[in-house]
């Protein structure tokens, strides 16, 4: 049996990764995104703003590391959102429906005990690599 290979993209353009993990892995054509805070890339902070804020942030960052891997947001077949708050959860969804508005991947969302950072929202993914054919 061939080995399959995995692949460590990785830009700059998204939080540097500052604990054991990395921004995404690749094996074989499927990439799992590891969690996005709304993390600013220059000052390595939260934004400010609240939670809409933060997730627009976390999207922004995570579409930075899909693009390090060429690809974009149709790639994402699902997604995990943590919520500090479930209260959230619509605020949330506003911004969310910017980033993925047709064809949407299957999500799963859960309010945790506390994100890191003092975080509001956090965002993983996992994305399909390559043309996406859609029927």
């Amino acid at each position: 049996m061939a080995a399959v290979q995995k692949l460590f993209p990785y830009t700059p353009r998204a939080p540097i990764r500052q604990g054991i993990y990395s921004q995404a892995v690749v094996v074989d054509r499927t990439m799992y995104i590891s969690g996005q805070l709304g993390l600013d890339v220059a000052s390595g902070k939260l934004v400010e703003g609240g939670v809409q804020a933060q997730a627009r942030q976390a999207l922004v960052n995570m579409g930075e590391i899909l693009k390090a891997a060429g690809c974009g947001y149709d790639n994402v077949v699902k997604t995990t959102v943590l919520l500090a708050d479930m209260n959230d959860f619509v605020n949330v969804n506003d911004v969310y429906k910017t980033f993925f508005s047709k064809n949407f991947p299957a999500r799963a969302a859960y309010q945790v005990v506390a994100l890191p950072r003092g975080g509001l929202v956090e965002i993983e993914a996992v994305a399909v690599l390559g043309p996406i054919s859609e029927s």
